[in-house]
C-alpha cells in the first residue's frame, strides 16, 4: 500500500501505519502533537479528535509533503536552479534534523537490539554538517555565477562541488552498510521503522538532488567554457 492511499482514508488509517510508511510525516504529527509511537495504533482521526484538531488540518500538511516529493525539474537554467534549492536544499535542511532524533531514539530505546544501527546518529550529524556547507557554497558562491550566465572562472567551484558530490556518495554507501539497506527486524517499532523510510526518501533525494546538478546543471557551463 502506497503512502498516498493513507491520505485518503484517514479514518481508518493508524498514525503508526502513516508515520511509517510516508517519510517525514513524524515531523507533521509533531508538528500537531500526535504521539505515532506508543499511539500509533491511533486512526489518524481519532488522534486529531484527542489533541481537538480539525484532521483535515493534519490531512493538508501530510498531502502537500507528498505532494512536495513529487514536484518535477524544470527545464530553464534559472528556474532548474530554483528547483534544486526549494526541493532538495531546503528538505535536506528540513528533514535532516528529524531523521537524527528519530536515529536518537532508536539507538537509545534498542540499545541491546542486535540489529540496532549503532553509529548512526554519528554518520547522520557529520552528512548534516558536510551538506549544509555544500549547499551554502553553491547558494552564494556557485549558483550566483550560474544566474548571472556563468563566467571563466565557473569550472573551479564546479570541479569542487562534483569532488564534494563523490563524498556524499561515499557516506551514502556507509549509511547503506550501516541501516543493511535499511533491512527492519521483525520487532521493529513505529519510530525505527520511521525512520528507515524517512533515510529511504533521503538516499532517493540526495541521489536525484547530485544527479540533477552532475549531470543536467554543470554541464551546460562546463561546455561552454569548453566552447
Amino acid at each position: 500500500m502506497t503512502a498516498l492511499r493513507f491520505l485518503d482514508t484517514p479514518e481508518t488509517q493508524t498514525v503508526g501505519a502513516i508515520a511509517a510508511t510516508l517519510p517525514g510525516a513524524t515531523e507533521v504529527f509533531r508538528r500537531f502533537r500526535i504521539d505515532f509511537c506508543c499511539g500509533g495504533a491511533t486512526t489518524l482521526t481519532e488522534a486529531a479528535r484527542a489533541k481537538g484538531v480539525p484532521v483535515a488540518d493534519i490531512t493538508a500538511a501530510l498531502a502537500a509533503l507528498a505532494a512536495a516529493q513529487g514536484a518535477s525539474a524544470p527545464e530553464e537554467t534559472g528556474a532548474l536552479i530554483e528547483h534544486i534549492v526549494l526541493r532538495y536544499h531546503e528538505t535536506h535542511r528540513r528533514e535532516m534534523p528529524e531523521l537524527i532524533s528519530l536515529a536518537q531514539r532508536v539507538e537509545a530505546r534498542h540499545a541491546d537490539h542486535p540489529q540496532n544501527p549503532q553509529g548512526l546518529v554519528r554518520l547522520l550529524k557529520t552528512m548534516a554538517v558536510a551538506m549544509e556547507d555544500h549547499m551554502a557554497k553553491e547558494e552564494m558562491v556557485l549558483f550566483p555565477m550560474m544566474r548571472a550566465g556563468g563566467n571563466p572562472m565557473i569550472g573551479h567551484p564546479i570541479a569542487c562541488m562534483r569532488h564534494e558530490h563523490d563524498e556524499h556518495g561515499d557516506k551514502l554507501a556507509a549509511l547503506d552498510d550501516l541501516t543493511r539497506h535499511r533491512a527492519l527486524p521483525d520487532d521493529a517499532c513505529t519510530t525505527w521503522r520511521a525512520l528507515y523510510a524517512g533515510i529511504d526518501k533521503f538516499v532517493a533525494d540526495l541521489t536525484e538532488h547530485v544527479h540533477l546538478e552532475n549531470n543536467v546543471l554543470f554541464p551546460r557551463f562546463e561546455e561552454r567554457r569548453n566552447a
